[in-house]
């Protein structure tokens, strides 16, 4: 008989695979391939999400790790940016390129006139120069084929060649206009050519798992999943959620008991843990669900109370003072406003260690 896992108990097991159960003492690289990459449409999200999870965690270790190429922000999952390994860069990015050159079709008749066999191989002679930001690579590849519409030539070198962003010595690691360049060039050696998901599969469910088909193709945007964990069964064990949905998973990853203590945490925005499946309910309530997203398509903020998403949060700094504002969703006991507040002030000084004063407030103060 197939076991079921209470809603709780898959908070619990996904919260352990994503290091919120308490603060891990690993390497940045580490951490990031045990997330299975960390949404960076934002360079700073990353650094706020590392210091959510890992001990001790200090800025300038993200700094380095992609000084030294350890971790890439590149194009990845869903078509958006992600900090990854470069491991993980290397052997998942041909898995990514169906989905990729999907994305495509939103160019729509911006398209006509692009031929991806002559504008891909032009843009990476002209990346092999030098890295280049997208403003200077658009206007270039304008000259070179001047009846194409400038933003389809962008978009499909930016879906289509394996590219990355090099770092710079900003705060964030990144100038707010950012350049790209080959990623064999930065990392010594071209991605691996296998276009099979077979490994990606098994990263996501050792990263979001116990999951469902449907789970696995929101998170990596690539569809016809199903077949994928058919193949991966033998390898697999598998449960039944408390909706009846078949989940698959890693036979030796944490599953911890449901009742296991879950501390106060802060998201930052973007943060894939209330992107990585399709029922997100093992971390927020449907109810709370449309509170997540603006209406230009931005990922709130969001803080954890007993494991599950319990409101939104942002700091604003008005001259001497930072101030971490706290929107619950609902009411919160006295204990979890406690808990928030330190955690909290805690987070105000990683953020915004110069600010002379700093508070944690709800939203109504």
């Amino acid at each position: 008989m197939t076991d079921v896992l209470s809603l709780r108990a898959l908070n619990r097991a996904t919260l352990a695979r994503q290091m919120l159960l308490a603060r891990e003492e690993v390497s940045v690289a580490e951490a990031v391939e045990r997330l299975c990459g960390m949404q960076a449409q934002e360079p700073k999200p990353p650094f706020l999400g590392l210091w959510t999870r890992v001990a001790g965690f200090e800025a300038a270790w993200l700094r380095a790790a992609l000084q030294e190429r350890s971790v890439v922000r590149a194009t990845m999952m869903r078509g958006t940016l992600h900090l990854v390994s470069a491991r993980d860069y290397g052997a998942l990015r041909a898995s990514m390129q169906p989905m990729l050159d999907a994305g495509l079709r939103m160019l729509g008749a911006r398209a006509e006139g692009l031929e991806l066999d002559k504008v891909l191989p032009a843009a990476r002679v002209l990346l092999e120069v030098r890295a280049r930001t997208f403003n200077e690579l658009r206007a270039l590849l304008q000259e070179e084929f001047p009846g194409v519409n400038d933003r389809a030539l962008g978009f499909s070198v930016r879906m289509c060649l394996p590219l990355v962003m090099v770092p710079t010595e900003d705060r964030w690691a990144f100038a707010r206009t950012s350049e790209f360049t080959l990623a064999d060039t930065w990392l010594g050696e071209p991605p691996s050519d296998d276009p099979s998901p077979e490994a990606l599969v098994l990263r996501y469910l050792s990263a979001f798992g116990p999951a469902s088909v449907a789970d696995a193709q929101e998170w990596s945007g690539l569809p016809k999943l199903g077949e994928v964990l058919e193949r991966l069964r033998p390898r697999l064990r598998t449960f039944m959620d408390d909706k009846g949905r078949e989940l698959f998973d890693l036979p030796e990853a944490p599953r911890p008991e449901e009742d296991t203590p879950a501390e106060a945490r802060f998201l930052p925005e973007f943060d894939n843990l209330v992107l990585a499946h399709a029922d997100r309910s093992r971390v927020i309530a449907d109810a709370h669900r449309p509170s997540l997203t603006t209406k230009n398509l931005r990922v709130r903020a969001t803080f954890l109370w007993d494991g599950f998403a319990a409101g939104l949060w942002e700091v604003e700094r008005k001259r001497r003072v930072a101030t971490l504002r706290l929107r619950p969703f609902e009411k919160l006991p006295r204990r979890a406003l406690n808990a928030l507040t330190t955690e909290g002030e805690r987070l105000l000084e990683f953020a915004e260690p110069d600010a002379p004063e700093r508070q944690v407030v709800l939203a109504d103060e």
